[in-house]
């Protein structure tokens, strides 16, 4: 079980779909053990292979997820559908999993020009990107000791407190961008609401300021 879910992380992680050796070699084990794990997640639909025979995840893991987080997805959704539509971005949902920034649902734009994908159950440590800095500001850096002293609290998110979004370039994938607000939810960790871009922007303070409206609103219909 335990290399299963191993497996499902390593392709989140993936920029691209894996091939058998690649996963194997992610993994530690031979071809035909990561072939026998691969098997069991495709009966499940939780990965699935393209023409070429590489593997990426698959559509049943957004059954599994819509049943985390529930209300914040419920709240998120149509947030985010009008915010890729009208921005013209990929907008997402992030929350604090453990040590790591995680992807929980996310809305492409309706438009042919290029976007960037920003799959559900995409993990990134809290070192980089503007979620993890997001997420960050909305507790002290007392607090953030104490709950996960193994990663550092970004000067970033000094600065992402006072303005009330924050901004990232270059630091998961070279020459893409995002931007993200906090959300508040009490009595759990904080989430935050993002948009990804390719290259430098000079509006990421008009994103910010619409992420920071955006996060308001899912705060008030969490339920």
């Amino acid at each position: 079980m335990s290399r299963g879910v191993r497996m499902l992380e390593v392709l989140a992680d993936a920029e691209a779909p894996l091939s058998i050796g690649e996963i194997a070699a992610a993994l530690g084990v031979h071809r035909s053990i990561a072939y026998r794990i691969l098997r069991t997640l495709e009966e499940h639909a939780l990965v699935v292979r393209d023409d070429a025979g590489k593997v990426l995840s698959g559509p049943g893991l957004a059954v599994l997820a819509r049943s985390v987080a529930r209300s914040l997805q419920s709240a998120a959704l149509p947030v985010l559908t009008e915010l890729s539509g009208d921005l013209g971005l990929t907008a997402f949902i992030a929350v604090w999993d453990q040590v790591d920034c995680v992807t929980l649902v996310t809305v492409e734009p309706n438009t042919h020009g290029a976007t960037l994908a920003q799959r559900p159950g995409t993990r990134q440590s809290f070192a980089a990107g503007a979620p993890s800095i997001a997420i960050q500001s909305a507790i002290s850096e007392e607090q953030w000791r104490t709950i996960d002293p193994s990663s550092p609290y970004r000067p970033e998110a000094r600065l992402a407190r006072e303005r009330g979004y924050a901004v990232s370039f270059d630091e998961v994938i070279p020459g893409v961008g995002s931007v993200a607000a906090p959300i508040l939810r009490p009595g759990l960790t904080p989430a935050a609401v993002a948009v990804v871009h390719l290259g430098r922007r000079d509006d990421t303070a008009a994103i910010g300021a619409r992420l920071t409206r955006a996060a308001a609103h899912i705060q008030r219909h969490l339920t």
